[in-house]
């Protein structure tokens, strides 16, 4: 059957507290453990890792490479609220549903998404202008 699901993601992160506050009060995430050089959160049924690294780059990557977070209706009224006055806008949402593209405290690119797959193909079934192709599950 191949992969079934999501285990965790791991970010590399430079300051362990920094980062904990953010996913924590900004993102709304549920913290779980947390020792010197790292930390557990819910965010959702998804696991996070915060793990300390010397090497975080100073930059953002440089290409579209990010993890999007889905969020309720409400929620996204009230992390969009947070995400405005605590990150960086990094991109302009063009896609179906609304979403916010910003950056963590070290860079990392992210989304908070009000929608699915079902929903986005959906949208391109209903709009086929980009040529994409829709195949049934």
């Amino acid at each position: 059957m191949g992969i079934t699901g999501l285990s965790h993601i791991t970010l590399a992160v430079a300051e362990v507290e920094r980062s904990l506050t953010f996913y924590r009060d900004v993102l709304g995430c549920t913290v779980r453990a947390l020792w010197a050089d790292g930390a557990y959160l819910e965010a959702g049924s998804i696991w996070l890792c915060l793990s300390r690294d010397d090497n975080v780059p100073s930059s953002p990557r440089q290409d579209y490479t990010h993890i999007a977070f889905t969020v309720s209706e409400t929620e996204y009224a009230l992390i969009s609220e947070r995400l405005m006055i605590e990150s960086i806008i990094w991109k302009d949402n063009k896609s179906e549903g609304d979403s916010i593209y910003f950056l963590d405290p070290d860079g990392h690119k992210l989304e908070i998404h009000m929608g699915s797959l079902e929903t986005r193909l959906s949208h391109y079934r209903e709009n086929p202008s980009k040529a994409v192709r829709v195949f049934d599950a």
